[in-house]
């Protein structure tokens, strides 16, 4: 039944590819090809302009590392995990995750790798994986592609999202496999 659902996911996304445009062809109503042509124009333009924003958000992800902030930053936080019992393995993830996706996931999956996915890290790395967002990322490609310039409330918004995501994972996880 598996191998059933697999063959058939594998063909869907190139089947709704192919018949989105033939269908649209059949039906005569508008030009298929130069409506492609002109969202095909407007994401390169839209690529283009967000390439500074994310340059800058790189830059100064690899400063808050290289500083050794983050370090710092575990460290202090690192005895109130102890005292509540909390692996503190997992703080990096609530750090990492709101910066960068790919960060985040390389970070989760070295988690698991070394203590193994039905381990209590293992589980709540994957919970806060998948119950947080990369919000700084986010701001920067999608305000930026818009050119909104004030962000503040939407960035307090999102890291305050992200904090309840960690708490909440962490919670959920220790009461549920704890």
């Amino acid at each position: 039944m598996v191998n059933l659902f697999s063959q058939i996911s594998a063909y869907m996304i190139p089947a709704i590819i192919v018949f989105i445009p033939l269908y649209a062809m059949v039906r005569k109503k508008k030009p298929v090809y130069e409506l492609f042509v002109d969202g095909a124009k407007d994401g390169f333009d839209t690529a283009i302009g967000i390439i500074p924003h994310l340059v800058g958000m790189m830059v100064a992800i690899s400063m808050f590392r290289a500083s050794g902030a983050m370090d710092a930053m575990l460290m202090a936080v690192k005895p109130l995990f102890d005292w509540f019992g909390i692996p503190s393995e997992v703080l990096p993830l609530g750090i990492l995750r709101p910066i960068t996706g790919a960060g985040s996931l390389a970070f989760t999956a070295d988690l698991i790798a070394t203590h193994g996915p039905d381990s209590m890290i293992g589980r709540i790395a994957s919970t806060i994986q998948g119950s947080t967002d990369t919000t700084l990322y986010v701001l920067t490609v999608y305000f930026g592609a818009v050119a909104i310039r004030n962000s503040k409330y939407a960035l307090k918004v999102g890291l305050f999202s992200d904090l309840v995501g960690f708490v909440a994972a962490i919670v959920i996880c220790m009461l549920v496999f704890g």
